[in-house]
């Protein structure tokens, strides 16, 4: 006689308890100050009973840690691992990209990463010609003067776009440009996804750059910097070459 095992139907509470944890965990993200039990309770729509244990077990895990010692609650380290575990290396990623493209264009390649409220260079590739334009990699650089800049602003939101152009300008005491123009520029970016600076952040120096959100939603910038007398005779075809360029990045994402 044949004895056969039969598989219960498994249980909908375990997945019920993960929904119920991630919801935890979403209430949580951007308070840095942490959160009370009531609190969480209270924005997640459960009982404060039910929350404790789910709290409990997030910070057995490392998941959550106390924020004060009056009992609040925030983002424990264990979930920071995770991402950095996660995070694409997107130079590394694309780095045959910007290689092509300059060996195409013959010119300085630059990858930057939005941060705040300015530019990272995160790779480079040198170009062909023997005057060229080279920066370091992890120099900052401003968002409204800059090509990568600029194609990074398009990516945000109108209200994020113009505080941060606000800001840049007032910062630099800039009597020259006008915030319209400027938020102006940043909308027609939106349309055509292709960004320049005309000599405006370094004189002699003129670039062609666009923009992308990475899966984890971060928004890097590809961009052409060109010694400005011979960027005139090369516009349409850095363009060209950068639009292209730009759909196999997408396509790699």
């Amino acid at each position: 006689m044949n004895v056969q095992t039969v598989e219960k139907p498994q249980s909908s509470q375990g997945v019920q308890v993960i929904s119920r944890a991630a919801d935890i965990l979403r209430a949580l993200k951007d308070q840095h100050k942490g959160l009370s039990l009531g609190q969480i309770a209270e924005r997640v729509s459960l009982p404060r009973s039910t929350v404790q244990r789910i709290v409990n077990a997030l910070q057995a895990e490392r998941f959550v840690m106390a924020s004060s010692a009056e009992g609040g609650f925030r983002l424990g380290p264990e979930l920071q691992s995770l991402a950095e575990a996660g995070r694409i290396n997107m130079a590394e990623v694309i780095r045959p990209v910007l290689t092509e493209l300059a060996k195409q264009t013959g010119e300085t390649v630059d990858l930057a990463v939005y941060r705040q409220d300015h530019m990272v260079f995160v790779d480079q590739v040198v170009g062909t010609h023997r005057l060229r334009t080279v920066s370091a990699v992890g120099e900052t650089f401003p968002l409204s003067t800059t090509a990568n800049g600029k194609a990074a602003m398009a990516l945000l939101s109108d209200d994020v776009a113009a505080g941060l152009i606000a800001r840049e300008l007032g910062s630099r005491d800039d009597k020259k440009r006008v915030l319209s123009d400027v938020i102006r520029e940043v909308e027609e970016i939106r349309e055509t996804g292709m960004a320049f600076d005309i000599n405006e952040h370094t004189d002699g120096i003129s670039a062609v750059g666009a923009a992308f959100r990475d899966v984890n939603g971060l928004v890097y910038a590809i961009s052409i910097p060109v010694p400005s007398h011979r960027f005139d005779g090369k516009r349409d075809k850095l363009c060209a070459a950068l639009s292209d360029a730009m759909d196999k990045v997408r396509a790699s994402l």
